[in-house]
């Protein structure tokens, strides 16, 4: 038997990097899963992967319009949703003094506006399955200050308080409400950094993806006593500086 056997699970960002590897592992769990995100190609081919019970739909988590019919379909072809995953999120590069405003909104509305719609469109849905549990993909951003990126830190902070905004909220429903904050993780939006970046860390490498996703499992599966909770994977960098005492200290 499956962690997530009888369990149906939609991942936002779900074609590639954490969101893929979320829904593989959740696949292997037994749950049905729901590829959601805007890369039509690589989304229909992991859901394919997937085989079984699982079914790709073209997301922009941004868009409102766009969620309903998302979870209407995976209820009717796939039964109660259960669990939702929001792992869909862009990183623009500038400082706050160089960056445009459309750039700063664009960032807020995927990583912050879509994780907001996601949890607003699915919570009933959530209710009618008996409750469930939403992960929220934040990152080791949502914790601290990263210069040059100030509107994925804003967003990423801001998704850290909804988390648990949503935790009160939706907690007389039986629904539970985490967030995942991930360090220096091997994806594609991080494939322009070298080991040079990931150096200075107790665990001086990056993450992998499906280390994140056995986390997100975690949540979803046996952490029934959890919820507007942070969960963190960051190569220990929030532990502190990496320094050492020696008997002079």
């Amino acid at each position: 038997m499956g962690r997530l056997d009888e369990q149906v699970a939609i991942v936002t960002g779900g074609a590639r990097g954490i969101g893929a590897a979320v829904a593989r592992l959740f696949a292997m769990e037994g749950a049905a899963v729901m590829v959601a995100d805007v890369l039509d190609t690589e989304g229909a081919q992991l859901a394919a992967e997937l085989g079984g019970p699982a079914r790709y739909a073209h997301l922009d988590v941004s868009a409102e319009h766009g969620w309903q019919p998302v979870l209407a379909e995976a209820e009717r072809e796939l039964g109660p949703v259960s669990v939702l995953v929001n792992n869909a999120g862009i990183l623009d590069w500038g400082t706050i003094e160089e960056q445009s405003l459309e750039s700063f909104r664009r960032v807020i509305d995927v990583n912050l506006q879509g994780a907001w719609l996601g949890m607003r469109t699915a919570a009933p849905y959530l209710r009618r399955a008996g409750g469930g549990v939403i992960v929220n993909i934040s990152s080791l951003a949502g914790l601290t200050g990263y210069a040059g990126i100030g509107a994925y830190v804003a967003s990423k902070w801001a998704l850290r308080g909804l988390t648990k905004t949503a935790a009160l909220e939706l907690a007389p429903d039986g629904t539970r409400v985490c967030s995942v904050h991930p360090g220096a993780v091997r994806t594609p939006m991080t494939a322009d950094f070298d080991d040079s970046f990931t150096a200075a860390q107790p665990l001086p490498r990056f993450g992998e993806p499906e280390e994140v996703a056995r986390m997100v499992l975690f949540i979803a599966a046996d952490a029934t006593y959890s919820t507007g909770t942070e969960f963190i994977l960051d190569g220990g960098v929030t532990a502190g500086p990496p320094t050492a005492l020696t008997p002079d200290h």
